[in-house]
């Protein structure tokens, strides 16, 4: 088998491609013969040494992939080889062979693309999760989504108009017509006051929820934001990624500005504070797969639509990472075997 290792932590050129006997599939496990991995923003804070539940380097990183199983492990009842299928490994999908449990492996859509396949899990999961499993979306909510254009960004979107809400999205002012397009009302250039912008765009009120991968003081200015009942949602902190090579310093002084909230002062602002790590949530199977399951019957009845920007070629996996790192992405960005690239 072929994976991108993250040799040392470093630019995207720490990225190599390395070969290894195929792994054989273990009781109750499947073997998955990779045609699409997706890449989402912690596969970049690993490569630069700033997150810190990856493995330790050289690794190989990567929750999502899409392929055909070719062998099943003793036990295994719900899948067999042949079928197209979608893999969440916590770590490891930078791969063309990768072993997994059964319970971690999702049968596709007969109609669904292994691109489709490959850009759906982390990402709708995370929004699903943060929006409509732990958090009750209500109707005609308003809803501020930085990095709107990103991956989770456009599966928010996607989520806030089943219930009819009101958008706002904070992206380069050069994907706003992307974004008026997948559903997003009022697009705000990351370089502007999008306190101010919200703030005027409804009356004062604020908004009812807030989804911030950013940290630092974003998270402060999202929870001033917020209307009477209102919940942030805290699922990341790109801020203190400082390019594509690692700043300690600069990372500390991002966490430094990082909020503390008494119970006291959420009771009395009757506001909500809610932290979401999917990472974490490996352990708690039968909550992801109810959560997957809701996802599959929307693809299905046509409520949502993976969007895939670009794929690249494994031996172009730094190219992958740059192209992220400069902000050029809408959607999903992806990784295909060589021998599969089109």
């Amino acid at each position: 088998m072929r994976q991108i290792w993250i040799t040392k932590a470093g630019p995207p050129e720490v990225l190599q491609v390395r070969e290894a006997p195929d792994p054989t599939p273990a009781e109750g496990e499947v073997r998955i013969r990779v045609h699409a991995a997706g890449i989402n923003y912690a596969d970049l804070m690993a490569r630069v040494g700033l997150y810190p539940d990856a493995p330790k380097v050289p690794c190989v990183v990567g929750y999502e992939v899409s392929g055909v199983i070719d062998e099943v492990g003793a036990g295994v009842t719900r899948l067999k080889a042949g079928d197209r299928v979608f893999g969440m490994p916590r770590f490891g999908g930078y791969t063309d062979t990768l072993v997994l449990k059964e319970g971690q492996v999702f049968a596709m859509p007969a109609r669904m693309s292994f691109e489709e396949a490959a850009a759906l899990p982390v990402v709708y999961l995370t929004a699903h999760h943060m929006m409509l499993f732990t958090g009750n979306l209500r109707r005609r909510s308003s809803v501020l989504i930085h990095s709107a254009a990103g991956g989770v960004g456009l599966a928010a979107i996607e989520l806030a108009k089943t219930r009819d809400c009101d958008i706002f999205g904070i992206a380069s002012a050069s994907k706003h017509a992307f974004l008026k397009e997948r559903g997003c009302q009022h697009p705000i250039a990351n370089e502007a006051d999008y306190v101010a912008e919200v703030r005027a765009l409804t009356n004062g009120r604020g908004v009812d929820l807030v989804l911030d991968p950013v940290g630092g003081a974003s998270w402060t200015h999202g929870y001033e934001l917020l209307a009477p009942a209102g919940r942030l949602v805290a699922f990341g902190l790109s801020a203190a990624g400082s390019g594509k090579t690692r700043s300690l310093l600069h990372a500390l002084g991002q966490v430094i500005q990082v909020k503390k909230w008494s119970p006291m002062k959420l009771m009395d602002d009757n506001k909500a504070v809610q932290g979401v790590n999917m990472g974490h949530l490996f352990g708690e199977l039968a909550m992801l797969q109810e959560q997957f399951a809701a996802l599959v019957a929307m693809y299905e009845a046509g409520t949502i639509h993976p969007h895939v920007d670009c794929s690249f070629k494994f031996s172009e996996a730094a190219a992958a990472h740059h192209y992220l790192h400069d902000r050029k992405a809408k959607g999903k960005v992806l990784l295909v075997p060589d021998e599969l690239a089109s």
